[in-house]
């Protein structure tokens, strides 16, 4: 008997497979900060440590909300324009080889309708240029003019990135930290490069719902290189706008429930001390609402959608994307990566939100809407 004991916690704490507890963190918060919070599981199986609303994690998609509150600051500095021909700031062209003379803007890469499609690699090792990347016919829709359809892809926000570089002079994991994450007092960072050690020590292992390891296994520790490299980690030598994939802006920022907490804390407060009321305005008014045919939807997922913000729920047949199950309007992201599924949602009419996160979930998880199972229990709880 104290053997099977002994075996069966190993297979609970060490990594084993389905009988290993997956970490879950909710948060509720209002304009003043966490209302309430819950953590389960383990963030390491190896160790057994425990996850807490504290630990980091690779947040998947919600990345790409914080990426354009980052964009947003530059638009109000007068760095960027939404609606200038990226070409123009990045000094390399952007362009639909179908459409060569129609420009391609932030405003369009925000919100996927430029006309990328997201290539199943995404990801641009260092010492590469994602200019020559995009060039290739294959990542562009001949069949809709930039502006003109909605289709999700990743690929579009290293393309953002590459300008917020060109545009201010900084790389974009550190300028996403003097323009985002250091004035919301929030130790958070993308591809780990960032954070603080006291930060690194507490990040969750993601895995897959097999149970073997999918990411950020560090044993504590910072990672030898915070970018994906062929032939070394010699970051001196890069130039800045030729690589915005480098630190993940698609999906690479590892943050806390409670540092997602303050974010929304923030979009709800919406008292100008970050960000203008007219540029939020901006980043949650639907730039694109599904109309029967102008936009793939990913089989009812995505039905409206702004400037990086996602908005719940639509009315129309083919939408299943009443995460909540009240038909209430929600404004926020999810999250979908290496067994993680995740959630930053706001009811700004009520003035509360939800951020959460659960790992080990299957690929294949389905509720009763285009979300998974986790997703909606998550969201619902009370």
């Amino acid at each position: 008997m104290r053997l099977i004991m002994v075996l069966l916690l190993a297979a609970l704490v060490g990594g084993g497979g389905a009988l290993a507890q997956p970490a879950e963190v909710r948060v509720a918060f209002d304009v003043r900060g966490m209302t309430a919070a819950r953590a389960s599981g383990l963030a390491d199986r190896a160790s057994g440590r425990s996850v807490t609303i504290d630990d980091p994690v690779r947040i998947a998609s919600i990345s790409k909300l914080v990426v354009a509150l980052g964009v947003m600051r530059m638009v109000e500095a007068g760095q960027l324009d939404l609606d200038r021909d990226v070409s123009q700031v990045l000094g390399w062209r952007v362009r639909n080889p179908a459409y060569p003379n129609v420009p391609v803007t932030l405003r369009q890469l925000l919100s996927h309708r430029s006309g990328l499609i997201g290539p199943e690699e995404y990801r641009v090792p260092l010492s590469e240029r994602l200019g020559d990347v995009i060039a290739r016919p294959a990542l562009w829709d001949a069949e809709h003019r930039p502006g003109a359809y909605f289709r999700y892809a990743n690929i579009g926000f290293p393309v953002i990135a590459s300008a917020m570089e060109k545009a201010s002079g900084e790389r974009f994991d550190r300028l996403m930290q003097r323009l985002v994450l250091a004035p919301l007092g929030l130790d958070a960072c993308f591809n780990w490069s960032t954070c603080s050690d006291a930060k690194i020590a507490r990040a969750v292992v993601l895995y897959r719902a097999s149970g073997e390891v999918a990411l950020d296994d560090l044993g504590g520790k910072r990672p030898d290189c915070p970018v994906i490299v062929k032939d070394g980690c010699d970051l001196a030598g890069y130039r800045l706008g030729e690589n915005g994939a480098l630190f993940s802006p698609q999906g690479g920022l590892r943050a806390s429930m409670r540092d997602l907490a303050a974010i929304g804390a923030m979009l709800l407060r919406n008292d100008g001390s970050f960000l203008k009321r007219e540029s939020i305005a901006e980043l949650e008014r639907a730039a694109w609402r599904y109309d029967g045919s102008n936009g793939d939807t990913s089989n009812g997922f995505y039905c409206q959608y702004g400037l990086a913000v996602t908005v719940l729920p639509t009315a129309h047949d083919i939408c299943v994307d009443d995460l909540f199950g009240d038909f209430r309007t929600r404004v926020g992201h999810a999250g979908e990566a290496y067994g993680l599924r995740s959630g930053l949602w706001i009811d700004r009419a009520k003035g509360i939100g939800v951020a959460f996160f659960a790992t080990a979930t299957a690929p294949d998880s389905k509720g009763v809407t285009a979300f998974s199972r986790e997703e909606e229990r998550l969201a619902r709880e009370k």
